[in-house]
């Protein structure tokens, strides 16, 4: 219980470190960033790169689905112009996973003191650099954390034997990913939990690609809990989100080992490893469906019964 407790205070020192520098990032541009949504969505290319941009500034897919799914319900934006904002965001969000795997263990402190004091000045540029440093500081903290806690955590048993199978059935793992997402409600939590497992050679590659394969999935949850009660096309939203990762999962699960062995080639540390399959992952996946984002949004309007939009 000692050890479940720790993790959970160090999980949430993670997704704390992260929504203060996300609201540090956004707070001074939020308007800016609907803004931009608005002005560069006429084209499916124009979209994707804008929820690129917006995503790695926001640091959070799921923050992004939330204001275009506010912005589709109010009827400003169509339910059509949201798909390359979808693909894009899929893409922006691995920002994080990169960050987190350097070695600024020496500037924790100095961010945190730094960061706190920033956000006390009356400023909107200090507020966002000190917010973005305090909360990456925390995250820092959180990551060395679960580091100092997968020996003991994989010490137990029924762990171990956990871990053991999800290296032999590629589901488990899909479904282990999925489910963690979907509870703590951010794929890159999910991402900085396993990293220190791959660093232990506890995972294969492959068992934690397919962990993340599934947190793409599971980080879906927000958009739909974020549509209940709005218009249809924002539903559609929604929908599109789970559809196009499950469409990405289904198209490189076929191609788990070779795509693992791709991935190797890049780097030989474990939780580098895991941050690059990330952007390969979100990177050909986007780019495989957005030729096809017309389409794609007239597929999924039929599909749930409502008319091509």
């Amino acid at each position: 219980m000692q050890i479940f407790s720790l993790f959970a205070v160090f999980l949430t020192i993670f997704i704390f470190g992260m929504t203060v520098m996300r609201i540090g990032l956004s707070a001074a541009s939020q308007q800016k960033l609907k803004n931009w949504l608005l002005k560069y969505t006429d084209t499916t290319w124009k979209s994707f790169l804008a929820g690129i941009l917006i995503t790695a500034i926001m640091q959070s897919s799921s923050a992004v689905m939330v204001i275009v799914i506010g912005l589709v319900a109010a009827g400003i934006m169509s339910f059509r112009q949201s798909i390359g904002i979808i693909l894009g965001a899929n893409i922006g969000t691995t920002v994080t996973t990169e960050i987190i795997t350097m070695d600024i263990t020496h500037l924790i402190l100095p961010f945190i003191i730094i960061g706190v004091v920033l956000i006390f000045i009356p400023k909107g540029w200090s507020f966002c650099l000190g917010s973005t440093l305090f909360g990456l500081g925390c995250m820092f903290i959180a990551m060395n954390g679960f580091e100092t806690l997968s020996g003991p955590i994989t010490d137990l048993k029924w762990v171990k034997n956990f871990l053991h199978l999800t290296d032999e059935h590629v589901w488990m793992s899909l479904g282990l990913g999925t489910t963690m997402t979907a509870v703590i409600q951010s794929s890159t939590a999910t991402t900085a939990i396993i990293m220190p497992l791959m660093n232990e050679n506890i995972l294969t590659l492959t068992s934690g690609i397919a962990i993340l394969l599934g947190a793409n999935i599971g980080t879906c949850v927000t958009a739909l809990i974020a549509c209940i009660g709005t218009s249809k096309e924002a539903k559609l939203v929604a929908f599109a989100h789970v559809w196009i990762n499950i469409i990405g999962v289904v198209l490189f699960l076929p191609f788990l080992s070779g795509f693992s062995e791709v991935v190797m080639l890049l780097t030989q540390l474990p939780d580098v490893q895991i941050a690059h399959a990330s952007v390969l992952f979100n990177v050909i996946s986007s780019l495989l469906l957005l030729p096809c984002a017309g389409l794609l949004a007239s597929w999924i309007a039929r599909i749930h019964g409502y008319r091509a939009i």
